[in-house]
């Protein structure tokens, strides 16, 4: 995150939108809140003197470290948790050396770098569900303004049967709600304390192990888990997950977008603004930009999903090399998923579209699209497969001269006698062919939590 030339892309990409909770000092803060709850925590019990515990947590401020001297030594000590905890214990030593002892009593490496990591997350979770429900309520409003806007619903990228712009983006909404709903559902097991000592058993602390346990999870407004989860990552790998989906589903609506924005179908574009989509060669050019941004985390996502789960076959009580894999990949992969939602949400929010365009291209087939609303019709007299075969010649005749469906199907006699002009015309609007869209719609505006 904005290191290495990195901050030239993160507007693009979206990943500023997590900078200072998932960055360098978002880690360095999230570890030292573990430190300050810890003393707190233990001089709560006795376990250690309060003066100790204040004078802690007084230098667990983030401001107060260099980053790149924790990186640096982070290289010699296999870890960024234990250069800071011998940097704090020397900022606490300088002005209280009694209370310098004190420092990160009983407790791990992995218990400050995995808690500090779970506090990181609760803040970007926060943020994440925001940008959800911002995405809903969007998709809530477009949904009921197109519950009846007819569009050609395509299968196959080909042209299928007419729907309704409305149920197209109550799609997008089912599955955005199921997300808004993960989210909720993952916090309980992801948001708590991690907190075992050296080995998982708190031995250092003696028969005070649970006790500070229990103290320490309450002051830092954790879950207090049934036992530490040093090499047991499914909570960390379950939001990973979780991400995956939700950026799959986002690409899915990236898709979309740009494939109803090319020219020759132009139905929806992406908001519309000064240099916003333009190209350094063709002036008249304006491409899908925000979708190329999320379909790129959509691209990326997978891997770094795999990566997580890769890394839960881990040794023993502490694992070599997976949990590792980690400290990386997560943050990347949660600032990804978050930057790729918030351009959704601002596409969507200012998504352009075009009826009018929506409705001359249900007849860019002179027709053919209103093939299976005859076939059914006939169905009833002729038989379905009956009506298939004599539809079917019908719709080969139009193609073969040019002609539109409604045309050749008026000139067949057998046809006609079994429908009439009224009917027939009946069946070349494609708002009569939509079918339950307006129930579907309701049902999902109706669970949406917005």
């Amino acid at each position: 995150m904005g290191s290495g030339g990195a901050a030239l892309l993160d507007t693009l990409f979206g990943t500023q939108v997590l900078a200072s909770v998932l960055g360098d000092r978002g880690r360095i803060q999230g570890m030292l809140d573990f430190e300050a709850a810890l003393a707190e925590a233990e001089a709560s019990l006795g376990v250690i003197p309060p003066d100790a515990a204040l004078a802690i947590a007084a230098k667990c401020k983030a401001e107060l470290f260099d980053p790149a001297e924790l990186a640096e030594a982070a290289a010699r000590a296999g870890n960024p948790a234990i250069p800071l905890i011998k940097s704090l214990t020397e900022l606490v030593a300088a002005v209280d050396g009694e209370a310098a002892r004190y420092v990160h009593w009983g407790a791990t490496s992995q218990d400050v770098m995995d808690t500090g990591l779970v506090l990181q997350l609760r803040a970007a979770l926060e943020a994440i569900k925001r940008d959800l429900d911002r995405l809903a309520a969007t998709l809530a409003g477009r949904a009921r303004v197109h519950r009846v806007t007819p569009i050609v619903g395509r299968t196959w990228l080909q042209h299928a049967l007419p729907v309704t712009f409305g149920l197209k983006i109550a799609g997008w909404l089912d599955a955005v709600g199921r997300h808004q709903e993960r989210m909720l559902a993952l916090e309980p097991r992801l948001l708590v304390l991690q907190f075992g000592g050296a080995a998982g058993t708190l031995a250092a602390l003696g028969d005070k192990g649970l006790d500070v346990a229990d103290a320490l999870a309450k002051k830092l407004q954790l879950g207090l888990p049934n036992m530490p989860w040093h090499s047991q990552r499914d909570r960390v790998v379950e939001l990973g997950t979780v991400m995956g989906m939700l950026v799959g589903t986002l690409g899915k609506m990236a898709r979309d977008v740009s494939l109803l924005m090319q020219t020759d179908v132009g139905e929806a574009a992406e908001p519309s603004g000064e240099g916003r989509g333009g190209s350094s060669t063709m002036p008249h050019k304006r491409n899908p930009v925000t979708s190329a941004a999320v379909l790129a985390a959509a691209t990326e996502v997978p891997g770094l999903v795999a990566t997580l789960i890769a890394a839960m076959v881990q040794e023993h009580e502490r694992g070599l090399g997976g949990w590792h894999a980690e400290w990386t990949t997560l943050p990347r992969l949660v600032s990804v998923a978050a930057g790729a939602l918030w351009l959704t949400a601002n596409m969507m929010e200012g998504l352009e579209v075009d009826p009018a365009r929506m409705r001359a291209n249900l007849e860019a087939t002179q027709g053919l699209i209103m093939a299976e609303a005859v076939t059914m019709a006939l169905g009833s007299s002729l038989g379905r497969l009956a009506a298939h075969r004599k539809v079917e010649a019908s719709c080969r005749k139009a193609t073969e001269e040019g002609r539109h469906l409604k045309e050749v199907l008026a000139a067949d006699a057998e046809i006609m006698a079994k429908l009439g002009p009224a009917a027939l015309e009946r069946l070349f609007e494609p708002t009569n062919y939509i079918g339950v869209a307006g129930a579907f719609i309701d049902r999902v505006l109706a669970s949406s939590r917005t």
